[in-house]
């Protein structure tokens, strides 16, 4: 086909029916990016909070609904779904039951059990499911990933911290933002994580607040995630150590440098390496619908998120520690 006849068959091209559910700070970001995306008719956003589609209408300027059936009613092609972690479980299946294509936010359920079913329902149904890691979408995290291909990866670190969150929510830092850094290993070094080594505290929280976190990977890789909400200022930051190459990444400012050279005599040489600036939802979104109208497997698979709230699941009832009963026996000490 000739290029203009390919520009001719874009330009056709049926624009997809998306909604959104759930009109918090996430759900009212994916809102924002949908509106503004080629092809894409935001037919509008969930919410049972009439204050959350009061700022959802005034941020991507769409319908509200109150309930899902409401929008089903509309007629969606795709929602994304970024209501509280405990409804996932439910809204996934309605939207499944409804032939509807699905990004579910990160995690993917509030259990592994849950997720599981997810993942066969939108199997058996044949629709697409991705799930909401987007930190693989960060143009930092990109250019880590390019920097180790091929390379012989020995160990990684990650650091995410920061105070404590102002929204209310019903998991530990393990959950919310551990997650996070369990995908990205899981996706650094291709391979399953089988070990294990948890350490949790709670300070200041009744659920988790700090996390130190050690796995080993099936490639016999070594990492390393230390997460808080004690920390007074934001930290995302990502060292990966190659026989070849030591990589250093900052994640909010998106630099990323590269030791590599190294010499007996202990001199090496260091570079910048390019980064790119797409806000890392809206790469994300795109890549999703994109799964949508190819048809081929998503940037993160069901079973990629499920794998990785198995191994949070795991470090929470493994740890030496149990926070949410340490909490209460320090309360009944207390009292």
């Amino acid at each position: 086909m000739s290029s203009k006849g390919a520009g001719h068959k874009a330009e056709l091209r049926q624009a997809l029916r998306v909604g959104v559910i759930g009109a918090g700070v996430m759900g009212s970001n994916h809102a924002r990016v949908l509106a503004g995306l080629p092809d894409v008719h935001l037919v509008g956003v969930v919410d049972p909070l009439p204050a959350h589609r009061t700022r959802v209408t005034e941020l991507a300027n769409c319908p509200t609904f109150e309930t899902l059936d409401q929008l089903a009613a509309e007629g969606v092609d795709a929602v994304t779904i970024a209501a509280p972690t405990h409804l996932h479980h439910e809204l996934a299946l309605a939207c499944i039951a409804r032939k509807v294509h699905l990004m579910v936010e990160k995690p993917i359920a509030s259990t592994v059990d849950e997720g599981r079913e997810i993942v066969s329902a939108a199997h058996r149904a044949g629709v697409t499911l991705m799930i909401g890691h987007v930190e693989r979408f960060n143009p930092a995290v990109a250019a880590i990933k390019k920097a180790i291909a091929g390379e012989d990866i020995l160990s990684i670190a990650i650091t995410r911290v920061g105070p404590f969150p102002p929204r209310m929510s019903n998991v530990g830092v393990v959950i919310d933002l551990a997650v996070h850094d369990i995908d990205l290993i899981r996706w650094f070094t291709e391979s399953d994580i089988i070990e294990v080594q948890p350490q949790l505290s709670s300070a200041v929280a009744e659920r988790e607040d700090i996390a130190l976190l050690q796995f080993r990977t099936a490639s016999g890789v070594l990492a390393h995630i230390n997460t808080n909400w004690l920390t007074p200022f934001k930290a995302r930051n990502v060292t990966v150590a190659t026989r070849g190459k030591y990589i250093m990444g900052d994640l909010l400012t998106r630099q990323v440098t590269e030791c590599f050279g190294f010499k007996p005599d202990g001199s090496y040489s260091m570079r910048h390496l390019p980064v790119g600036h797409d806000e890392p939802l809206r790469a994300e979104l795109i890549a999703f619908l994109h799964a949508v109208r190819s048809g081929t497997a998503p940037a993160v698979t069901g079973d990629e998120g499920v794998a990785s709230l198995a191994i949070a699941t795991q470090c929470l009832e493994t740890s030496s520690h149990r926070p949410a009963e340490a909490a209460a026996a320090k309360r009944r000490a207390v009292g």
